[in-house]
């Protein structure tokens, strides 16, 4: 199994592919698209499967990581303003993205709207020669996500060197 994309919820297009291209460096595959609900098309049944009636219609765009993970955002037409965590729900409450430009990368974070949810944290701290940092974000919308250092692996092995 192979991860393909993630799929997010924001409250502002334009301001969404601009925080994730740059603050973030994702690259844009299609740009802010406008979906309609209708049932004429694969796709228009889709979204009314997905969204279920009177959706109303949303924006759309595909962006992806340099590992070529998608990143798929809505902008619905009809929303609430801030994505709020509610951490007693079951369900997915954050993502995660890998980068060589850790300082940098928090500080565009906060340069485009984001947040820094807490202080820069090393895993296994009581290991001078593990190096792997973490720290959680928000995008501008409130959507949580990790930013770490090293590879998943790296960070979590226990024979990490």
């Amino acid at each position: 199994m192979k991860m393909n994309h993630v799929g997010l919820m924001v409250g502002d297009m334009d301001k969404a592919v601009e925080f994730y291209t740059k603050a973030l460096g994702l690259r844009v595959v299609m740009g802010n698209t406008k979906v309609q609900e209708e049932r004429e098309t694969a796709i228009g049944r889709m979204c009314v499967a997905v969204f279920g009636e009177g959706f109303k219609g949303f924006n759309i765009a595909h962006l992806v990581t340099t590992d070529g993970i998608g990143v798929e955002m809505f902008e619905m037409k009809e929303r609430q303003e801030r994505h709020e965590v509610d951490f007693s729900r079951i369900g997915i409450f954050h993502f995660c993205l890998q980068t060589d430009d850790f300082e940098g990368a928090i500080a565009r974070t906060e340069e485009y709207g984001g947040k820094v949810r807490m202080d820069i944290m090393r895993y296994h701290p009581e290991d001078d020669s593990s190096p792997a940092k973490m720290v959680y974000l928000e995008d501008p919308f409130g959507n949580l996500f990790e930013l770490y250092s090293h590879t998943y692996e790296e960070t979590y092995a226990s024979d990490y060197e």
